[in-house]
């Protein structure tokens, strides 16, 4: 048998070389020219020659290419190139100018969204950075951990302080005592405002790095001293020098401001802090805290400390673990775990659990970063899906490019100008639309944001910004279009195939989903807000006010001027107290009762009230009987709610003996559950008590009959007689009230703007889309007509494919909001369910506005005349 003879080939060297000139797409219409060549070529000159003339031929086929490869860069102008790019894409935009303005927009909307989440973000990461040491300061705080989670506090016993300095020394460079922020009357002359403030050890002004306006920040080192914010000191001064001048602090301490100190941020945790007083000022005034400066069993101050350079702050939080617990000598089954908690982790990281940190506001950091991401992708996603479904438009233009000589990088890198060209003026409508809206974005989020114009990294960010969006919105279609065969495009041949819109469909799909989830966040966030409104709040709010007094003056006349109110007409009713409808006095433990069991560690919020505080209120008697000015013998009584009488594990409470602070106190009455403190949370077990001093809250119920105006004339007036030094500083309950809920309807107000802005871009791309399909279909639309296709057929004809691409984003959306929002309620113990008729309502929505988006270019195309369409191409 004769061996089969080895027919020779084209060399792979020179196919290779093809592909260099990014030719590949000629290289299969010509291969049986080639191959008839080199064929040729053996038969004349034998295969050893044969395949050095077909590598020639190759070149010289392919000369064009050659000449660009090798000149592109040592001849090749880059900035010249760069020019033409822009040329011819700024000409693109003009030609279709339905095209841009919906690329352009939308891109505009999603950087603007995401411009101002990066600006939220930026500042909620700046928290506390105002402070020099802001890396090295520390809260001290104990977690309650055995026999079962009892929860984190700020709040420790006094001698902490004393003790840290003692035994750790050599690991801190400052340790301050300070008592809380709260609202104290700062007078000088006839001037008086209310104004929040702290008494610190004399070492706080320079832990806090405080910019002195006046002074110094050694200021605080007598007794009697205080530094006044600049707004605080402009108000009491005016431009009059503050240094050394007398000021009253609740009209009754004098002290001499020793320094002017400049507003700290809102970023600030001590932003609302007006005034520093000393320590030992606070320790005079007040002989429970005398009282308690070797007692290690009530937590009722702050610690602040700032580490030396040396020491780390998670080896001296471990240090003085055991602090508290080892001094305390009640309840040592408790067991107490002290820890420093950094000030970087104060405002993000501020939730514990069995003592370790879980997290806190950095999850809404964390959404709205990726709510901001996807907004930005939105828009993206409809560059890609415009811009390829234009492709067919563009076809010959490639080819063509192609044909001369042009690389496929090269066409990349006309494609991606384009879409940086969109990105550019996208940015400044974006940079105005956010300069524009800020203010309103400062309000709704709580925010004092500037825009950093004068800071050079702002403007690098910007720049890097804008070149990431547009690569991202360009990336898919330059390589989609450049991709183009020349030789079919040129034919006309080119075809999308069935395939070719799978792309478009997935990132419609995309755009949808994050869209309905976003609106099923939203609807979730503001029903927990209304539920949560809507709980039972144990009191009448309506027409209730109450003022901060922090003087003996109001409680000197208290029977004067309650008389003479309730005499005008203009209240029902007037109490005093310690604590509000709004807060707790304070918390205590160690009561005991019948009963109780001796490893069982209680807990009771405490206020302190006058007779009238019930009727004032206007609570429930449960059970038992209410306080009486009649009956002495109620000064050793109290009244408890209900949450107290279960956790007591009383049947019948009323006239059992409690002991607390070596006194017995007998059980008066018991009245319903009041929510004092957070609405999210079980109402706490609370006991309340009459008076023994002065109260430092006033609350008024006003009478019905009474104007709000005219009433709260009458009682300022009132007040003004017998209290002049007090600002008539009120507040509604109601106010205050919902005040407790700011920061979940902000949530719901930023999240339902992103949601609608969400649904908006992905509406615009589903615009343009229908509009090219249109165009597209012009010519099948017009047969159809021809031969009696109805306008409602048309119709339903374009709208079905988007139809059921986001019928399929709900089906995927629906799953993920459920899961998401159902983790999210778990944050909160009151909490409302999660009813299906959301989804319902979301993805109908969803589909009810994809709709009426595309009908509008589905009516027009099917009311068009058939004429028009099929009379020329």
């Amino acid at each position: 048998m004769t061996p089969k003879e080895h027919k020779p080939s084209p060399p792979k060297k020179a196919i290779s070389l093809l592909r260099w000139f990014c030719r590949r797409d000629l290289l299969e219409d010509v291969e049986g020219d080639l191959h008839e060549c080199f064929d040729f070529h053996v038969k004349s000159k034998g295969a050893g020659t044969a395949k050095w003339l077909f590598i020639l031929d190759v070149l010289l086929l392919f000369r064009p290419g050659i000449i660009r490869y090798f000149n592109i860069f040592p001849s090749l102008n880059s900035n010249s190139m760069l020019k033409t790019h822009l040329k011819i894409s700024w000409r693109n935009l003009l030609k279709n100018k339905n095209h841009s303005l919906i690329n352009i927009g939308g891109l505009a909307s999603g950087m603007a969204v995401a411009m101002s989440i990066g600006l939220w973000i930026q500042d909620e990461l700046s928290f506390n950075k105002g402070h020099e040491n802001y890396d090295h300061i520390a809260r001290v705080m104990q977690h309650f951990i055995l026999p079962k989670p009892g929860g984190s506090t700020k709040w420790v016993p006094v001698p902490v302080g004393s003790e840290l300095e003692q035994s750790f020394g050599n690991d801190f460079k400052y340790v301050v005592t300070s008592s809380h922020t709260e609202d104290h009357i700062i007078s000088k002359d006839n001037l008086s405002f209310s104004a929040n403030g702290n008494y610190m050890q004399p070492d706080a002004p320079e832990m806090l790095t405080l910019k002195m306006l006046k002074g110094t920040r050694t200021g605080l080192g007598e007794l009697n001293a205080v530094m006044l914010s600049e707004s605080l000191a402009k108000k009491l001064f005016g431009e009059e020098n503050p240094l050394h001048k007398i000021v009253k602090i609740d009209l009754k301490h004098e002290v001499k401001v020793t320094g002017i100190y400049e507003d700290l941020p809102k970023n600030s945790e001590f932003n609302d802090v007006s005034f520093i007083a000393t320590w030992a000022l606070y320790v005079s005034l007040n002989k429970w805290l005398q009282d308690s400066s070797d007692s290690w069993e009530y937590s009722s101050i702050q610690t602040f400390v700032q580490l030396l350079p040396h020491a780390k702050m998670d080896i001296v939080s471990d240090k003085i673990k055991n602090l508290i617990h080892d001094r305390r000598e009640a309840h040592k089954n408790l067991r107490i775990e002290t820890s420093l908690h950094p000030m970087s982790k104060w405002h993000l990281y501020g939730d514990f659990e069995d003592g370790k940190n879980t997290g806190g506001q950095i999850q809404f950091v964390w959404l709205f970063g990726i709510i901001g991401v996807f907004v930005l992708l939105l828009a993206c996603i409809n560059f890609m899906n415009l811009s390829t479904a234009s492709a067919e438009s563009r076809k010959k233009e490639v080819g063509i490019r192609k044909a001369i000589g042009s690389f496929r990088s090269q066409l990349i890198h006309q494609f991606f100008s384009e879409s940086l060209l969109v990105a550019m003026v996208a940015f400044v409508i974006a940079f105005n639309i956010l300069i524009f809206t800020l203010p309103w974005f400062n309000e709704v989020a709580g925010k004092q944001m500037d825009i950093p114009l004068s800071s050079p990294w702002f403007w690098i960010s910007c720049i890097g910004f804008t070149l990431l969006t547009g690569t991202i919105a360009g990336s898919y279609p330059a390589l989609y279009l450049s991709s183009f065969q020349t030789v079919k495009a040129l034919k006309g041949t080119f075809r999308s195939g069935k395939f070719a819109a799978v792309p478009r469909q997935i990132l419609i799909v995309l755009q949808f989903t994050v869209s309905v989830t976003l609106i099923v966040g939203t609807i979730i966030v503001y029903r927990q807000i209304q539920h949560t409104k809507d709980r039972p709040v144990g009191y009448s709010r309506d027409g209730l006010i109450y003022l901060k007094v922090n003087t003996g003056d109001v409680h000197k006349h208290f029977e004067v001027i309650r008389n003479k109110l309730i005499a005008s007409g203009a209240i029902r009713e007037m109490t005093e107290s310690n604590g509000s409808v709004a807060n707790y006095a304070y918390g205590v433990g160690g009561l005991e009762w019948r009963g109780k069991d001796p490893d069982f560690l209680d807990n009771f919020h405490i206020s302190e009230i006058s007779p009238e505080y019930g009727k004032t209120v206007g609570w429930e008697i449960v059970d038992g009987r209410d306080f009486s000015r009649e009956i002495i013998s109620d000064q050793k009584g109290l009244v408890i709610n209900e949450s107290a009488a279960k956790m007591m594990g009383l049947e019948n409470p009323v006239g059992e003996i409690v002991k607390w602070a070596g006194k017995d106190w007998t059980i008066l009455g018991v009245v319903n559950n009041l929510i004092v403190e957070s609405p999210y949370q079980p109402i706490l077990p609370a006991a309340y008590r009459l008076l023994d001093w002065p109260g430092n809250i006033v609350s008024l119920k006003i009478s019905p009959s009474q104007s709000i105006r005219d009433a709260l004339e009458k009682i300022e007036a009132v007040f003004k007689e017998y209290a002049p030094g007090v600002p008539f500083d009120y507040k509604f309950a109601d106010e205050q009230y919902a005040r407790k809920f700011n920061h979940e309807v902000r949530i719901g107000k930023l999240a339902s703007v992103f949601a609608v802005l969400a649904i908006l871009i992905s509406c615009l791309g589903l615009l343009g889309l229908a509009a090219f399909m249109a165009k597209k279909r012009t010519k099948e639309i017009g047969i159809r007509k021809v031969v009696g296709a109805s306008v409602f057929k048309l119709w339903k004809l374009m709208s079905k494919e988007f139809v059921s691409l986001v019928f399929v984003s709900c089906l995927i959306a629906l799953p993920i909001a459920f899961f998401t929002m159902k983790s999210w309620l778990q944050n909160y113990e009151y909490r409302t369910g999660v009813s299906w008729w959301i989804f319902v309502a979301a993805g109908a929505g969803a589909l009810v506005i994809t709709l009426l988006t595309v009908s509008y270019q589905a009516i027009k195309a099917a009311t068009a005349s058939p004429v028009d369409s099929l009379r020329s191409e």
